[in-house]
């Protein structure tokens, strides 16, 4: 038997309603397998805005410390993403907790399921095979660089910067993964144009000659956008720089049909951080209509980085098992509809 202290953020939105449905199938999990899971609830983004003024409050960043991971739900308010003059947002409790962590990478897997290829927006036969891992750096580049305003304000400038220790350590991630997987590594850059890219090639180059069964591309980041979309089965890893793994992710997040089935996890740090890929949704807050699949997901994911790797696998064969029967949630399948309480509850039942 297995202790482990989780910290659940669940956030704004949908984020509680989700995170339920996600430590519901824990909990079936460890009384499957004989674990213990200790969850222990702390605000973050506009939540913890409304009780405290920040959206990362200490005592939240304490725990998340102190934790052996962290279940997040989804953060974000309209009245914030309408108020560009707001000082304080919740994303920045976000960054913040990256940061602060070491939270380096974030790893997002992104596969098609049979049953559901007709709600890709691309032709079946486009999603045969796709099965890919995005290995984006989280805690440098233009995101964190160098950023102000001049002339009056009317120039406005954001430094992209990173160091050669800061692609090392993604890169080994992305070799890494890919040595799990299928064996190739597609770097996506700009090396055409930006210095930054070049020396993400010039690191990875060097560091090919350690991984010699890899098999090593590359790949200028708009041809990659495209290539998403006309072959996504040819990836298999793709690492890649801050922004440019913020907007593949997002483009590749639709493959599958609907974001509510695409897990995340940000690692580096011994304390890892597991959530859904999709928003805080908040127009269907409390309605019973959010896709749970997504975070019940991102637990198989915190399951593995806790070294319980058959556990999560559990929890993949129960989702597959949902999905093959046909019933969903309502951007799943609105005529076999269930609702995000029901389909938790289909989920733990298939775990057994």
């Amino acid at each position: 038997m297995s202790n482990f202290n989780i910290a659940v953020l669940d956030g704004d939105g949908i984020g509680p309603e989700v995170i339920k449905q996600g430590i519901k199938v824990l909990n079936q999990i460890a009384y499957k397998f004989g674990h213990k899971f200790r969850f222990t609830f702390a605000p973050v983004g506009a939540v913890a805005i409304d009780e405290t003024g920040n959206p990362l409050p200490e005592e939240t960043l304490d725990l998340c410390k102190r934790s052996d991971a962290i279940f997040f739900g989804s953060i974000g308010h309209p009245r914030f993403d309408n108020d560009p003059t707001a000082k304080v947002r919740p994303e920045q409790g976000l960054l913040r907790l990256r940061k602060e962590l070491g939270l380096y990478a974030n790893l997002r897997p992104v596969a098609g399921y049979k049953e559901l290829t007709h709600l890709s927006p691309l032709r079946p036969e486009r999603m045969e095979g796709v099965d890919m891992l995005i290995v984006r750096e989280l805690t440098g580049g233009i995101y964190f660089g160098e950023k102000g305003r001049r002339d009056g304000g009317d120039t406005a400038f954001d430094t992209c910067l990173y160091t050669r220790p800061e692609i090392q350590r993604i890169v080994k991630m992305g070799f890494e993964a890919a040595g799990k997987r299928r064996g190739k590594l597609m770097l996506v850059d700009k090396a055409n144009v930006m210095e930054s890219s070049r020396l993400w090639r010039e690191v990875t180059r060097e560091m090919a000659a350690d991984y010699p069964a890899i098999e090593l591309g590359f790949m200028f980041v708009d041809n990659a956008a495209m290539q998403l979309i006309l072959n996504p089965a040819q990836f298999d890893v793709i690492v890649t720089s801050n922004m440019f793994g913020d907007i593949l992710s997002d483009a590749s997040s639709v493959l599958a049909g609907s974001l509510g089935l695409l897990p995340s996890s940000s690692v580096g740090s011994k304390v890892g951080m597991f959530e859904p890929i999709h928003g805080s949704w908040p127009e269907g807050a409390g309605q019973d209509r959010a896709n749970p699949v997504a975070t019940i997901l991102s637990a198989a994911m915190m399951l593995d980085h806790l070294g319980l790797v058959k556990e999560g696998d559990a929890i993949r064969a129960a989702v597959n098992a949902t999905l093959e029967s046909g019933v969903g949630t309502e951007d799943l399948n609105p005529k076999k509809k269930v609702g995000t309480e029901e389909m938790g509850d289909l989920i733990a039942g298939a775990i057994g």
